[in-house]
């Protein structure tokens, strides 16, 4: 089992910058990928980015410049760091786990919501 915690969202204008934290908890957190997934309502979660084990990046198109993974394995912990954001960016945005299957999560945290508003 793992359990994870994201922080860091909140308001911010367009252009501005978050950084996202997600804390993971009761398992070898170095066995595991992790991602970044967003969800707007009445839309489908969709990948911001991902993670591997081993330190592989993936992000997705509509990121790609603006936002940075990363993850500290002594911490326990993986990072987005958004600059550059945009009102389309506003989600809810959860961070997950996967054991085997990159883009197959095992678990999820309860979410983080960033608003990107003037």
């Amino acid at each position: 089992q793992v359990q994870l915690v994201e922080s860091g969202g909140g308001l911010v204008q367009p252009g501005g910058s978050l950084r996202l934290s997600c804390a993971a908890s009761g398992s070898i957190f170095s066995a595991y990928h992790m991602g970044w997934y967003r969800q707007t309502p009445g839309n489908q979660r969709e990948l911001v980015a991902t993670i591997t084990r081993d330190g592989r990046i993936n992000y997705a198109d509509f990121v790609k410049g603006r936002f940075t993974i990363s993850r500290d394995n002594a911490q326990n912990r993986v990072f987005l760091q958004m600059n550059g954001l945009k009102p389309e960016d506003t989600a809810v945005y959860y961070c997950t786990a996967a054991l085997l299957f990159l883009n197959q999560p095992n678990y999820w945290g309860q979410g983080t919501q960033v608003t990107v508003s003037s």
